[in-house]
């Protein structure tokens, strides 16, 4: 399994703006503590540094 990166949300989006909510549930990240594995695209480490504030990211 190379290439793929595990995201989990530790903070609440209550507060953030609309962008980062939609870039959270484009994510697929919708509960706090939930974790979800992804491909390590550009696309993907695009939307992350856009919320990195809010999600912890394991390689």
């Amino acid at each position: 399994m190379a290439d793929v990166i595990t995201l989990t949300l530790k903070k609440s989006k209550i507060g953030s703006t609309k962008k980062i909510r939609a870039t959270l549930v484009g994510l697929g990240l919708t509960k706090t503590n939930k974790s979800i594995v992804r491909k390590d695209t550009p696309e993907i480490r695009g939307m992350l540094k856009k919320v990195q504030h809010l999600v912890e990211v394991e390689e």
